[in-house]
């Protein structure tokens, strides 16, 4: 299957081959083209419709409309919107995808889903969304087996039709594991990080895992590269929590594995320190008291570390 973007010549007429192809597939999906009401009628969609309808779509800046084929063939095409009208709404849409009946059940739905979540995903977004009619069970049936999920109900902005609002994450996922080192005096090491989506915070010693680590191996195997202490282990799980930053470029979702551990407060040290906190985007360290952590003065991750801690040691 290839994906080729639709530009229109500037008076807006496709080309007539081209139109009749595309013509021919909103015609074939005559059921949803019922339940939408996007043509007065379902039964008789005539070309010039279909080009006004384009054309309306193409004088948005931020949408593109993607023809699918294979063997030539067109059987799909997918409309997205890189930059909804609503300043509030941060995410890029899906405005239709629609696949040719002929070729149903073949996987094309899913593939072209896929190409255009890739595509968002390249570009740096973390999500998108889509609206399914409260009428077409059979497509809020499709998009959920997909990975979206409903949050939220409104009406649509042309037509004022009642739908479903779906959103899927586009972040890659990744496991990681930290480990909070305690001094008897009950202060924690957290090295600064400067990440261009999360902006300044704070953290624990720890990272991403390598293929085939536990979280405890991973866990002791950073706090030895970022620390430079072989004396340490991680202790129990202090805690499990998910959050969203940009890794490498890429807008990734992180689950974390937090232990934590006695150790004697001191001084990061090593031959290779300083080469590991430049790869890792850590600028400085500290420890820092109880006191200051439940001030929470500047943002810590994971959030709330103080009570956390003083739960572990009750």
């Amino acid at each position: 299957m290839i994906l080729e973007a639709l530009t229109a010549p500037r008076d807006h007429a496709l080309p007539g081959p081209l139109l009749a192809e595309v013509t021919a597939l909103y015609a074939a999906n005559r059921e949803f083209q019922a339940l939408s009401g996007d043509f007065p009628d379902p039964d008789a969609i005539r070309p010039e419709q279909v080009a006004a309808a384009l054309a309306q779509e193409l004088a948005h800046p931020h949408t593109e409309v993607l023809l699918a084929r294979s063997r030539g063939r067109l059987i799909g095409m997918v409309i997205t919107l890189a930059h909804h009208p609503d300043p509030a709404d941060p995410d890029p849409w899906i405005g239709l995808l629609l696949v040719d009946p002929a070729v149903h059940r073949q996987g094309y739905g899913r593939r072209l889903a896929t190409a255009v979540e890739d595509r968002f995903r390249a570009a740096g977004r973390g999500a998108v969304r889509l609206a399914v009619l409260d009428n077409n069970p059979r497509a809020l049936a499709f998009w959920t087996s997909c990975g979206y999920e409903i949050v939220g109900h409104r009406r649509d902005r042309a037509l004022n039709r009642p739908c479903a609002v779906l959103s899927k994450s586009l972040r890659a996922p990744r496991r990681a594991a930290r480990v909070a080192v305690v001094d008897p005096e009950g202060a924690v090491l957290l090295f600064r990080y400067d990440d261009v989506e999360a902006g300044a915070h704070w953290a624990l010693p720890g990272g991403g895992l390598e293929p085939g680590e536990t979280p405890s191996e991973g866990a002791l195997r950073a706090l030895r590269e970022e620390t430079g202490w072989t004396d340490l282990e991680p202790g129990p799980l202090l805690c499990t929590w998910e959050h969203d930053f940009t890794h490498s470029g890429i807008p990734v979702r992180q689950h974390e594995h937090v232990h934590v551990t006695r150790g004697p407060r001191r001084d990061p040290a090593g031959p290779r320190l300083a080469a590991a906190h430049a790869a890792d985007g850590i600028p400085t360290w500290r420890w820092w008291t109880r006191p200051e952590l439940a001030e929470e003065a500047e943002p810590v991750r994971p959030p709330r570390l103080a009570r956390l801690l003083d739960e572990w040691e009750a």
